[in-house]
This record gives C-alpha cells, structure tokens and sequence, in this order.
C-alpha cells in the first residue's frame, strides 16, 4: 500500500515527466480518485510548487513554465541512460563539449544515490564509443542557429566556405540537421543554386537568421536524404557491381554509404562513384562473397591486379 507522501511525489513526477496532464488520466495512473488527486495537487501547491490548473475538455494540470523544480529523481536504467548519452556527446564533434559534459556530470551526481553515482561513473572510466572520426564545427553556433531555423521554419544567411578555400554567400532553408560519418550537416533549400543542397556545419563561418520564413516538406528525413545525396554524388568514375547475394548481406559487406543497392535475380545491383579505382578494388577483393564488375573496365582490371598481388603474397608465404 502506498504512504501519502509517495503518492504526492507520484504527482510530482509525472508532471515532471509529461509537462501537462489531465486530471483523469493522473487520476487513473494512481490509481485514485479525482478529489483525491485534488488533494496532492493542494499539497504541492502548500510546499511552495505552483500548479496551473486549466478546466475544460483540453484542461489539466502543469508546473508553472519557469519554476526550478527540486532535484529529479532517477531510476537505474534512466541513469544508464544519461550516462551513455553524455559519453556519446563528447564523441559527437560539439565544441568545447568536454567541459559541459563534466559539468552535467557532476550536477547529476550531486543529487544521485551512491549507488547511482558508482555507476555514472563506473560508465564514464570504462566505456569507450567509437564515433569515426569526429569533425567539429568552430563552435556551437550554426548548430544551434540552424537547428532552431529548422524548427521555427525560418529562412537564414550562411556564409560557407569550401574545401579549396571559395567562399560563398546565400540564402538558406534549414529542413533539418544529421550526424553522419563523424561530420554534423544541415539539409535543405539553397537560394543561390535553387536546389537541395547538405552542407558541412565545420564550414559553416557565419549564419544570420532572416526576416522571411518557409514550409518545410512534411515528413522530411535529414538523414536519410544526407544518406542518399552522398550515395549518389557525383565523382570521377561510375561504378556498377553485382555482389552475389542478398540485400541485407551486400550492406554489410560494403562500407557505409558506398552507393544504392537494388535487389535483382541474379543479387545485388550496386551502383556509386569512386575517384579512386585501386581503393575500391582492394575493398572489393576484402568482399565475403562473389561479385561482378560491370563497370568501369578500369575497375575491373585494379580487381585483376589486387587478386595477382595477393597471390604472389601467398606464394611467398608458403
């Protein structure tokens, strides 16, 4: 049977939790009825806790927007859970996150048990994630202008400068944001090319938010899209192979965001670009399964050359 007080931090903690409730469905996850649940609310609200109240049909109870809330209180796993989050966010390129990811730590150990904390902690000192290789913007700027664009639908301008150093100026529509290949990009509509264009948040030198605004496509996926726009870019050589086996396999088997597979009777039909042959034959020949070079000739023959080397490697060895 529940004490009183346990009921009352019930409350507390499904407020916490949900933002705005209905008296009903509080009512309901305690188990107890509505003038009941009047009387946790008033005591709450005795404690110093302001409650809003709204009536009606959409009414509910909320904390005031604004109020520090006491420490909140964690189980085992939502402790896990934040503590691989936090590793993960050193690993994810935000600027200076080491310092703010001690920071939450220690917050958060401040108000956890001692058994809690070993395991913060036990997780910090001992996990390691591995996230590529990280590229970090300059700092948290564009992340968060853009990111708050996106949201808000409202048009930016960004200064951008190219790996060769070109600096260009246009005005943009953030869709959305993605992580992708240890590098942070934004997705959407480039004023100056008048098309989709991702791009790099590291070099990203200035966005401005501006005075106009834009519907975003519904159910737009930024990874997704990012996914698709570096499987197909265009580079120096076209590349189609058929790997001998199944879908599922083939994107195993080849490195993440290689090209488009397509399933066909004879296996799987895989088609992206390459600017460099001799690479992606010896990737080709590490390949668990038999394949077919299409095209390029150029490629078939680096296969050829990979597969005499390995050979002669071989020989020697035995």
């Amino acid at each position: 049977m529940y004490h009183p007080t346990t009921r009352v931090l019930a409350v507390l903690e499904l407020l916490q939790t949900h933002g705005r409730m209905s008296g009903a469905e509080m009512s309901a996850r305690l188990g107890v009825d509505t003038r009941t649940l009047r009387r946790y609310i008033g005591t709450l609200e005795e404690i110093g806790i302001p409650i809003t109240t709204e009536r009606g049909r959409y009414g509910g109870y909320a904390i005031m927007p604004g109020f520090k809330l006491p420490p909140m209180m964690f189980t085992d796993d939502e402790a896990l859970a934040l503590s691989v989050g936090l590793l993960a966010a050193k690993s994810l390129g935000f600027a200076e996150a080491a310092p703010a990811v001690a920071s939450a730590q220690a917050k958060l150990e401040r108000i956890m048990p001692a058994n809690l904390k070993r395991r913060v902690r036990a997780v910090d000192e001992t996990v390691r994630l591995d996230m590529v290789r990280s590229v970090a913007p300059a700092d948290n700027d564009a992340l968060v202008t853009l990111s708050s664009a996106a949201l808000a639908q409202q048009r930016v301008y960004m200064h951008y400068r190219a790996p060769d150093g070109r600096d260009t100026e246009r005005d943009f529509d953030a869709y959305g944001l993605a992580f992708r290949m240890g590098c942070w990009y934004v997705i959407g509509m480039c004023h100056l090319r008048h098309s989709m264009r991702s791009f790099r948040l590291d070099r990203i030198v200035r966005v401005d938010l501006r005075p106009a605004y834009f519907a975003r496509p519904a159910g737009f996926d930024a990874l997704a899209h990012l996914k698709q726009s570096l499987a197909t870019m265009q580079r120096t050589h076209p590349v189609t192979v058929l790997l001998k086996t199944d879908l599922k396999s083939a994107s195993a088997y080849m490195f993440d965001g290689v090209g488009l597979f397509e399933q066909t009777d004879d296996g799987v039909l895989m088609r992206c670009h390459t600017d460099h042959i001799e690479w992606f034959a010896s990737h080709l020949a590490s390949v668990p399964c038999e394949f077919e070079v299409r095209e390029p000739v150029a490629l078939r023959e680096a296969v050829v050359r990979v597969a005499q080397r390995l050979l002669r490697l071989a020989g020697a060895a035995t």
